[in-house]
């Protein structure tokens, strides 16, 4: 690495997302420390149900609010339930194990939550609408959503004392909150877009709840916005390298020289056939030369990662998939033209 870069990670790293399959904490964190030795993270195993997945482990996390499962989805409740403490229990089982497979570890280690935008479309008001409907609302859970996760942060430093926390912000719903496309719960209308400079805002106070860690926001949707998020602070975007388009391309150049890292999700996140590791990172080299970007700053401009989270993949093939990662970063490493 460059000596004047600040990510936490070393040249030619690679990484997993977040999900895994199966329902077994210890086996999950067993895999990605073993998989990804030098970027672990700690995985999210959504088959266990409610409260296992990004949503209801992120809400588990929110400090003075507390929500339910109804059958449209989380809801806003008055008082802790059932749905909020199974939450906050299997996220402290995947703790645990992952303090356990972390013994020694010194090095970056990745946690994640849903940001602040896709959580306020995902979370319902008492009304049945999302919170998004309520600007009120959507500050306050970012309020909530912010001292939650310093106190997370806190957490996983106490428990693994060499680790380096990079905190990943997960915002599938990001474009379509910027670009007013999320649906109201009756599906015959949309919000109304959320203004970008409030947008950007939110996820700058946020990104703070990092305490001077680096912060990676992570989408697997169409049309990441880059300079966005660039400008907000955040140290890395995570995408699907297969869902760019040219347009992209210019904001992407714009936020690598500016210091971004890209976290680049070329392996299927699916059970498919691997092509070879050098193939797999074959279009992030040829974005580079077409962006006119020196190669040498490749390899730790860029983290490797599967496509988006691996929950519906086999437990044999997530494996396959995370160890696939780290020889196409190595392949960048080694050879960057």
């Amino acid at each position: 690495m460059s000596e004047n870069s600040t990510y936490k990670w070393a040249a030619g790293a690679a990484t997993g997302i977040g999900s895994m399959p199966g329902g077994d904490a210890r086996e999950a964190a067993k895999t990605v420390t073993g998989s990804v030795e030098t970027f672990p993270h700690l995985p999210e195993l959504p088959a266990r149900g409610p409260g296992a997945d990004m949503i209801g482990r992120t809400i588990g996390m929110l400090v003075e609010v507390y929500a339910h499962v109804e059958p449209s989805g989380w809801r806003i409740s008055d008082r802790p339930g059932r749905d909020t403490r199974r939450a906050g229990s299997w996220l402290g089982e995947d703790l645990d194990a992952l303090e356990e497979f972390t013994q020694g570890y010194e090095g970056p280690l990745k946690i994640s939550a849903v940001g602040p935008w896709t959580l306020a479309t995902s979370l319902e008001l008492r009304n049945g609408e999302a919170a998004l409907s309520d600007p009120g609302a959507c500050r306050y859970l970012a309020e909530s959503l912010t001292e939650g996760l310093r106190e997370h942060v806190a957490d996983v430093r106490r428990r693994v004392p060499g680790a380096q926390v990079v905190l990943q912000l997960d915002e599938p719903s990001l474009t379509a909150v910027l670009q007013g496309r999320v649906r109201s719960a009756s599906g015959y209308r949309t919000h109304r877009a959320v203004d970008r400079v409030v947008v950007e805002g939110a996820l700058r106070d946020l990104i703070g709840a990092a305490d001077g860690g680096p912060v990676v926001v992570h989408s697997c949707a169409p049309e990441v916005p880059f300079g966005l998020l660039r400008r907000a602070g955040a140290t890395g975007v995570s995408f699907d390298f297969s869902l760019l388009t040219e347009r992209e391309e210019e904001a992407i150049g714009e936020a690598v020289e500016g210091g971004t890292a890209l976290f680049a999700g070329v392996v299927p996140g699916v059970d498919t056939r691997l092509s070879d590791p050098a193939g797999s990172v074959m279009g992030v080299r040829t974005l580079w030369r077409r962006l006119g970007l020196a190669p040498d700053t490749l390899a730790e401009s860029v983290v490797v990662t599967p496509s988006c989270g691996l929950a519906g993949a086999s437990p044999g093939y997530a494996r396959s998939a995370l160890a696939h990662c780290v020889r196409a970063a190595r392949s960048l490493a080694d050879n960057p033209e």
